[in-house]
Parts: structure tokens; C-alpha cells; sequence
């Protein structure tokens, strides 16, 4: 199964190819989108090559999430702690986006391997806004405390116009998706694989992973949650985290692997969709040449008859040829 990168890869090459070739003036102006309808746009003017607008749009948030001032909640205080000096926050930002940065690529650090962690961690800017609310609860949980001033149940932007939730506690945070597929095949194949996905949970290589439940029905502890928000076509699939699971540099891949989720589940149905796709059309293939190796060879017989001679017989012929 493939885990999906934190670092947006053709973020992190325009990022690297203009910090390797400063004196090279260019001038910038991309747009790409990326899955679950992040965007990106990237600027750089001829006039000074070395600064650059990174401006970042996040999926619609549904009414249950909250944002101030248009980003998730510690959104800005994550920034600046990811990226320190190296980036300045625009208010507001730029029309269409949820953020906008400038950066000096000037103030980037001599060291090499310094600074090209510090380029992972810029493509990975979506990371660090769309997973500042959830590495909140989990750095709270790993010191076995409960953010001050939070709801006990709280929602977070993952998809367009959709949330999943937590329930913060001071041994555990339980996690909960609500699983929503348009294709009515994607729905059958998604259910399939939730439920294998719970079940592998449970093999002996896997006791320190965390627990993980599905269900056709909404968890108890979605009770208050917004009716429109627990609208799910396969189901609920719930994570419990223990401190255990975000010790150290755990942290990081837990928020990322909880925030993609979906994304991961929707990923390994298409790849399945796919898969039987192609099986079936070498089935077809297979069963297509079964049948002509059934037919009759109706060249060689046509050929044969035409090379059988007949002599034609008199009527004194025949009659003698019949007593005979």
C-alpha cells in the first residue's frame, strides 16, 4: 500500500531549482492543484527574482469547522514556528487563497543539508496549516494534558466541504472519519476495503498500531455533531490514539497519516477499481480467442473443395456403372 508524501513535489523543485540559480533572473507565475482541491500559485518578478510569493488555498471548510481569519485554528502560530524569519505573512492575502507568504530566498543558510530540510518543510506548507489544529490536540496528548479553551468535540477541514472529528482526552484522542464516496461503485469497493483495513489491524504484527473500528452507523461520540456532517455512504471508520503513537517523531506522521486519510482510502480504490478493470478485459481478450480457435476453418475447407475434381458421365456410362 503507498502512503502519500507530506511535501508537494513540484513545490519542492521550483523551490529548489530558484534557490540553486539566484542570479538568475526569471520571472514565475504557476498554478497547480493538488488532491482534496489544494491550490497552489507561485510568483516571481523579474524586478527582484530573489523574493517569492507562495499563495496557498485551502479545501471549502463545511459550517461545523472553525477558521479565523480564514485559516484553521493555529494555523499562524505553526507557520511561524515552522519557518521563523524565513517567511512573512501577507494580510490579507491574495485574492482566491487562503494564504499568502513572501519569501527572501536570500536568508536561505549556506549549509546544504540545513537548507534543503528546510525546503522539504516549505513544500510542506499544506502540512503545517491543515495540520496545525490537529498536532495541537496530539502535542497535548503526548504530555497526557487537554488543550485549554477546546471543544469536546471538534471538527477539522480535510475534503471539500467536509470534516472529520476529534474527541480530545488526557490519555487518548479518538478519531473519527465519516466516509463519503459519489460513485456508487467506489462506495461497494470502499466498504470492502474498510473492512479488511479494520481486520489487518488485528494481526499479531500490528498490536501497537492504532485501534481502529468501522461501522455502518454513526459512534456515540459524534452525538451533537451536525446532522449534515454524519451523512456517510461507507461508514464510519474511528481511530483511537494513545500518547504512544505520538512520541518524538511520531507526531508528524501521525497528523499527516490522519489528515490524508481519505485521500489514502480513496487512492487504493481506484488502484482496486482499476485492477479489476484490467482483469476483466484480459479475461474477455482470453475468452475472445477461445472462441476463434472453436471456429471452423472455412478457408481451408472452401480450398479443398474447389480442388476436388468431377468427370461427368453418358447415360450408357451410368446405367453400366449401376449394374455393376
Amino acid at each position: 500500500m503507498i502512503l502519500l508524501q507530506s511535501p508537494s513535489r513540484f513545490l519542492l523543485q521550483i523551490l529548489s531549482n530558484r534557490v540553486q540559480n539566484l542570479d538568475k533572473a526569471v520571472e514565475l507565475d504557476n498554478h497547480w492543484v493538488e488532491f482534496d482541491d489544494v491550490r497552489y500559485h507561485i510568483q516571481v518578478s523579474m524586478k527582484n527574482s530573489r523574493l517569492l510569493l507562495l499563495s496557498v488555498s485551502l479545501p471549502t471548510p463545511p459550517a461545523e469547522t472553525i477558521f479565523v481569519g480564514g485559516l484553521p485554528f493555529g494555523a499562524i502560530e505553526a507557520i511561524k514556528a515552522a519557518y521563523g524569519l524565513l517567511v512573512k505573512i501577507l494580510d490579507p492575502p491574495r485574492d482566491g487563497f487562503n494564504l499568502t507568504m513572501k519569501l527572501d530566498l536570500s536568508k536561505f543558510p549556506p549549509d546544504e543539508e540545513y537548507k534543503n530540510t528546510l525546503l522539504v518543510k516549505l513544500a510542506s506548507v499544506r502540512e503545517v496549516v491543515l495540520g496545525a489544529p490537529l498536532r495541537l490536540v496530539l502535542k497535548h496528548l503526548s504530555l497526557r494534558t487537554v488543550a485549554p479553551d477546546i471543544d469536546r468535540l471538534i471538527a477539522l477541514v480535510h475534503r471539500p466541504k467536509e470534516s472529520f472529528f476529534l474527541v480530545p482526552q488526557a490519555e487518548k484522542v479518538i478519531v473519527m472519519f465519516p466516509m463519503r464516496f459519489n460513485d456508487s461503485i467506489d462506495i461497494v469497493l470502499a466498504t470492502s476495503f474498510l473492512q479488511e483495513f479494520v481486520e489487518a489491524r488485528r494481526t499479531p504484527g500490528l498490536n501497537n498500531a492504532p485501534s481502529c473500528l468501522w461501522s455502518p452507523s454513526p459512534p456515540r461520540e459524534l452525538k451533537g455533531a451536525p446532522e449534515e456532517a454524519l451523512s456517510a455512504n461507507a461508514g464510519f471508520v474511528t481511530f483511537v490514539i494513545f500518547p504512544r503513537h505520538v512520541e518524538g517523531k511520531k507526531l508528524d506522521r501521525t497528523v499527516w497519516s490522519l489528515l490524508t486519510f481519505h485521500a489514502y482510502v480513496s487512492y487504493h480504490v481506484k488502484c482496486s477499481e482499476g485492477f479489476m478493470h484490467t482483469r476483466m478485459r484480459r479475461r474477455v481478450e482470453s475468452l475472445i480467442e477461445a472462441l476463434d480457435r472453436a471456429k471452423p476453418d472455412l478457408d481451408r475447407s472452401k480450398k479443398n473443395a474447389q480442388s476436388k475434381s468431377f468427370k461427368r458421365l453418358s447415360l450408357k456410362e451410368a446405367k453400366s456403372n449401376s449394374k455393376s
